[in-house]
């Protein structure tokens, strides 16, 4: 008869498979449940990792939490790499975030004066010196800024390179549903299953549609840039992420829709500010165009630590766009508690409990199937 598992995690993206792998590098008998594991979120994120840029207004604490997870991303890479001998895609060469007009550089201003107001590393660029830089950007774009500790990395290496850092550990994964956390037998269950995370626990992690598209440069090529690219074209926010493989990531409408339908608005929008800063984009070819659903939170942060009235249940969910930069603070974060018993101070901000009592509204009785693919992955 097998043992009951010490660790049951519900979700099989990059947030639970890092979970999964820390607590069984520790020794801790691991599940994964998971129909797909890497289909979800993190298939369609472009894997930034942007503490600096992701930085907003009112998010003190979570820029806290990303700043403190972006520093884990080095050590955590060559671990990963090492322990899965994969290629995840980790690059360092930083992101220029422009703005074509006037208006466009004013807003972007604005924030970065906010961002350096926190001491973020944010370094604002002359338009002669961005094109130094990179050399094909728009002639009309104003002025920009560079990050220098905003990185990348690309979500579909990390997923299976963490699945086998996982396994190799001793982690096993169960291609089931889980619809109801009573079908879940272990000492501790983790609920890292994005937005699926509302149907099993109650919290308020509800969907936030993202359309992104994939280009390739032309004759099997590399993109004619380096460095992550954020802008602001004529009032319209976008990102372009370049791969050693040719392809660019040019992401991402952000909707209050809980659909995965591709518009063909916001393919036009996106590709139109896109090659509004990059003109040569206009030659690539378009390989794919997708739309995925980020878990969202009342307070844009995510929900992490133990479910009130639920022993041995432990949220980590909500994420956002910040699934893929703070995969190594949660895992440890929430490794460490499993296996001390004591929560991290960094974890206060962001515990279940801080939405207070929710009714169960529920109706009694097994629930209906609920798609537990994925955690909290996107940017």
């Amino acid at each position: 008869m097998l043992s009951r598992p010490d660790v049951a995690v519900v979700g099989a993206g990059p947030v639970g498979l890092a979970i999964a792998w820390r607590c069984a590098a520790r020794g801790l008998r691991v599940v994964l449940h998971d129909p797909a594991p890497g289909s979800g979120a993190s298939h369609v994120a472009a894997g930034m990792l942007a503490p600096v840029a992701e930085a907003y207004f009112g998010e003190h604490e979570l820029t806290g939490l990303l700043t403190d997870s972006a520093a884990r991303w080095p050590a955590f890479a060559a671990e990963l790499t090492e322990a899965s001998g994969a290629d995840i895609g980790y690059r360092t060469d930083g992101t220029l975030v422009v703005g074509l007009t006037a208006d466009d550089l004013a807003e972007a201003r604005r924030l970065w004066a906010y961002q350096r107001g926190l001491g973020l590393p944010v370094t604002p660029l002359r338009p002669t010196e961005l094109r130094d830089r990179e050399p094909a950007l728009a002639p009309r774009v104003r002025g920009g800024a560079f990050a220098a500790t905003d990185h990348q990395v690309d979500p579909r290496r990390l997923v299976p390179a963490l699945r086998t850092a996982a396994e190799r550990s001793g982690a096993t994964v169960r291609p089931g549903v889980v619809r109801q956390l009573s079908d879940v037998d272990a000492a501790v269950t983790v609920v890292a299953a994005g937005c699926g995370a509302a149907a099993l626990t109650g919290l308020p992690v509800r969907p936030v549609k993202g359309q992104v598209l994939r280009l390739r440069a032309p004759d099997g090529g590399a993109p004619g840039f380096r460095h992550v690219i954020r802008g602001y074209a004529d009032g319209e926010p976008v990102y372009l992420v370049p791969r050693t493989s040719g392809e660019v990531v040019v992401g991402a409408t952000v909707e209050e829709r809980a659909d995965t339908g591709v518009r063909a608005g916001a393919v036009l929008r996106l590709l139109r500010a896109a090659v509004d800063l990059l003109p040569e984009l206009s030659e690539y070819d378009i390989t794919e165009t997708v739309a995925g659903l980020r878990p969202g939170t009342p307070d844009n942060a995510p929900i992490l630590g133990p479910l009130p009235g639920r022993p041995g249940v432990l949220a980590a969910t909500g994420h956002h766009r910040h699934g893929i930069v703070l995969t190594p603070v949660t895992a440890d974060l929430i490794a460490d508690l499993i296996t001390t018993g004591v929560a991290d101070p960094l974890l206060a901000p962001f515990t279940p409990g801080r939405f207070g009592p929710r009714p169960d509204t529920r109706p009694p009785g097994p629930a209906g199937p609920q798609q537990t693919t994925e955690d909290d992955s996107w940017n």
